[in-house]
């Protein structure tokens, strides 16, 4: 089974081909680590327990305030859920690296867990490809599991922002800026997708309209099948073995081109 890594930047797009992936004539099984991430910290699991802990002290906001949907110890006793906007601006911008590492922290070990169960149930389900769904999949090192990784770009760093103040109008000029600069460029992104070789890793280009992007969608899947057809798919699967040798090959190859990309940062650096 592939293992489709998706990912982009904020306000790229990458929630719309994901949703475009579930669909006919895709029709692709989904694993959204954002869905499971929420799940993971919903009230009453360790990891909001975890967060009130951390964060509460120094962000009175953290929580909902009560009313008449939420009561003091939120609908189901087990606490109020998570204030999202103001855990955003506790953790984005300038000089917040350490909250967001802590927050990451208690994260995405749970998300990992969560993902991995799903990954397994696709593959007993019998798909031929699964679309890992992870903003952070390079930062977080999903990129070494997955055979194809699939990054959502714009061209244009302007088109990015007005797509985030119109998606999320509560947010400043100055809030969108620190979130998109919070993460990598995602032309930088998609360069190092493409650095993996033909087939192991595409970029759709969604500076356009939404039928542009179906297009170029339907593009660089037809460049996917190719390299991993479901005749190839349905083998691994009738032979454990031979996935197992085939997991492995795309598990050291995609550590190498890691390693790879990640020295010949260096050395640039190093020239600077």
């Amino acid at each position: 089974m592939l293992l489709l890594g998706l990912t982009g930047s904020i306000a790229t797009g990458k929630s719309t081909v994901s949703q475009l992936l579930s669909q006919p004539p895709y029709n692709l099984p989904v694993i959204d680590a954002d869905i499971i991430a929420r799940k993971v910290v919903e009230p009453g699991t360790a990891g909001y327990q975890k967060i009130v802990s951390h964060f509460g002290p120094s962000t009175p906001d953290l929580l909902l305030p009560p009313s008449a949907d939420i009561p003091e110890d939120g609908p189901d006793g087990k606490g109020r859920p998570l204030n999202r906007p103001a855990l955003g601006r506790r953790i984005f911008g300038q000089g917040k690296e350490e909250d967001r590492k802590v927050l990451n922290a208690i994260v995405h070990p749970a998300v990992r867990y969560e993902m991995y169960k799903a990954m397994l149930y696709a593959y007993l389900s019998g798909h031929w490809a699964v679309v890992l769904d992870i903003p952070l999949l390079f930062e977080s090192g999903w990129e070494r599991i997955c055979g194809t990784v699939m990054v959502v770009a714009v061209r244009d760093p302007d088109i990015q922002m007005q797509r985030l103040r119109a998606r999320d109008a509560h947010l400043t000029e100055e809030d969108a800026k620190n979130r998109v600069l919070s993460q990598w460029d995602v032309r930088d992104k998609a360069k190092r997708a493409l650095a993996r070789g033909e087939g192991a890793g595409v970029v759709v280009w969604n500076d356009g309209d939404k039928e542009q992007l179906r297009r170029e969608v339907h593009r660089v899947m037809g460049e996917v099948r190719r390299r991993s057809p479901k005749w190839w798919a349905w083998l691994l699967l009738l032979c454990p073995p031979l996935a197992m040798t085939a997991g492995m090959y795309s598990f050291l190859r995609s550590w190498y081109m890691k390693s790879k990309w990640e020295s010949e940062k260096m050395k640039e650096k190093a020239k600077l």
